[in-house]
C-alpha cells in the first residue's frame, strides 16, 4: 500500500468523503465530516429528552439555525485539517506522518443495507479553555497558553464533547468510537497526550464511557443551577486522561 498522509482515513465510494470505520462489531458505523443535510437529524437528537438532560451550554430549544451554524463551523475546521494533509502530501510524500491541528471527521453514521447512511451523533476534540476554573484571570491565562501551543505539542490539553442518538445508548458505540478516534488519529496525528472532559453529576453512562478509555474523575464542581435545557443539576465532574509512557508516540509526526 503506498504511503498516504491521510492514513488511516478511507475514501467514501458514494460521497467522496474521507472517513474512519469502526471495528467489529460496530463496523456498520463510520465517522465523516459534517454535511448540510445533517441539520434536521442534529436538531432532533439534541432536542430529545434522553440527550438534552445531560447537556449544558447549548441553545434550547435547539433550532435548525443552530445546527446550520454548527455544521458550517465544524466543516470549516475539518476543511482546514484536510488542507494541512494535502500540503503534507506534497511536502512529505514518503513520510513521515505530519502532525495536524485537529480531527477532520466528527459525525457518526450508520450504514444501511442499500449503502445510504443515517446520522447518529458527533464527537468533537478542541483545545481546552478550562471552563471549570473559577478565577477568571487564571482561566484566561490557561486558555491563552493552551491556544498558543504549536500543532503537535504534547502539552496541549484537549477537551472532548460528544452525543449519540438515544436509540444506541448503553450499547458500547460511543466507547468504541472515541477509542477508535483516539488510537487512530488524536494520539498519533494530533500528538494528544492530555485530555479532559466534563459530565453533569448523575450522568453515569458518560462516566463509564470515559473510564473505559482511561479517564478518571479528578474534581467535582458542586453548583446548583438550571442548565440551558432547563434541567436542575448539582454540578459537574471533571475527568482527566494523560498518556504516561512512550507507547503512543506519534509515528514520526512533525509539527507544521
Amino acid at each position: 500500500m503506498p504511503f498516504s498522509q491521510s492514513y488511516p482515513l478511507q475514501r467514501h465510494p458514494r460521497t467522496g468523503e474521507l472517513y474512519i470505520q469502526l471495528p467489529p462489531p460496530y463496523d456498520r458505523i463510520i465517522i465523516t465530516p459534517p454535511r448540510r443535510e445533517d441539520v434536521p437529524h442534529i436538531v432532533a437528537i439534541l432536542n430529545s429528552d434522553p440527550v438534552k438532560r445531560w447537556l449544558d451550554g447549548l441553545a434550547f430549544p435547539y433550532l435548525e439555525s443552530h445546527g446550520e451554524d454548527w455544521v458550517a463551523q465544524t466543516k470549516e475546521k475539518s476543511d482546514a485539517v484536510l488542507h494541512e494533509l494535502r500540503v503534507a502530501e506534497e511536502e512529505q510524500p514518503r513520510g513521515p506522518f505530519a502532525a495536524v491541528s485537529g480531527c477532520p471527521v466528527s459525525c457518526l453514521r450508520g450504514i444501511n443495507d442499500d449503502g445510504s447512511d443515517v446520522y447518529l451523533g458527533a464527537i468533537e476534540f478542541s483545545r481546552c479553555n478550562f471552563p471549570d476554573v473559577r478565577d477568571r484571570a487564571e482561566q484566561e491565562r490557561l486558555a491563552s497558553r493552551n491556544e498558543s501551543r504549536k500543532t503537535g505539542d504534547p502539552e496541549i490539553v484537549w477537551c472532548i464533547g460528544y452525543y449519540l442518538t438515544a436509540l444506541l445508548h448503553g450499547q458500547g458505540v460511543m466507547t468504541c468510537a472515541l477509542r477508535t478516534l483516539m488510537q487512530s488519529w488524536v494520539i498519533p496525528r494530533m500528538g494528544a497526550r492530555r485530555a479532559r472532559a466534563e459530565t453533569i453529576i448523575g450522568n453515569r453512562g458518560s462516566i463509564r464511557v470515559l473510564e473505559k478509555l482511561g479517564f478518571g474523575i479528578v474534581d467535582t464542581v458542586r453548583i446548583h443551577k438550571v442548565t440551558s435545557a432547563g434541567q436542575l443539576i448539582e454540578g459537574f465532574h471533571i475527568l482527566w486522561w494523560e498518556e504516561m509512557d512512550d507507547s503512543a508516540e506519534a509515528a514520526g509526526a512533525t509539527g507544521q
